[in-house]
């Protein structure tokens, strides 16, 4: 159960109303904060919908940081989003094989990114020959990209730890389907 409750429209004063169009637990908990949820999902609306950086590496990024931190809430959905935006069922296998060392068919880039975001994840930082390798394949504002995407997802993912934000009854089939790891 998260750590405040979850809010409904009714909860708002009218002009933040909007901020529950959609009725996911953490929006329900951001909430509490209107200004905070607007700034967020300001630059979250970016990553997914302004970068130039293709989706299906975002994703695979996102997925990284989520399943490396297990955070059910954020990876659950973004299976969903994921396969949405052209993960197969085997790229998103394929994050917990990477993790765990073990062999892929994934492309270099992408086995690439899945490095970086465990680098910045555990390490705080992408190593310089991994950032060389990503400079090779992406342009600047990519690359860019690329590190505000994993860097967000990783205070989002410790935000919603915190929270304890509850994944929603609809997600659930997910994280059955591609579980986390185990504490």
């Amino acid at each position: 159960m998260a750590r405040l409750p979850y809010l409904d429209k009714s909860d708002l004063l009218p002009e933040h109303q909007d901020l529950l169009a959609r009725n996911l637990n953490l929006y329900r908990v951001l909430a509490h904060s209107p200004r905070a949820a607007r700034s967020l999902n300001t630059l979250a609306r970016y990553i997914r919908d302004g970068s130039r950086l293709d989706p299906r590496l975002r994703e695979l990024a996102i997925l990284q940081v989520s399943y490396l931190t297990r955070s059910a809430w954020r990876y659950s959905h973004h299976v969903r989003i994921g396969g949405e935006s052209g993960l197969s069922d085997g790229d998103i296998r394929a994050v917990a094989d990477e993790t765990a060392g073990r062999a892929t068919s994934l492309e270099p880039l992408a086995k690439t990114v899945l490095r970086a975001a465990r680098e910045m994840t555990t390490e705080l930082s992408v190593a310089d020959n991994t950032f060389a390798v990503l400079r090779q394949e992406l342009d600047d504002e990519r690359l860019t990209d690329l590190m505000v995407t994993i860097a967000f997802y990783n205070g989002l993912v410790r935000l919603l730890e915190t929270m304890q934000v509850d994944v929603e009854e609809d997600y659930l089939g997910y994280l059955k389907e591609f579980p986390l790891p185990r504490s």
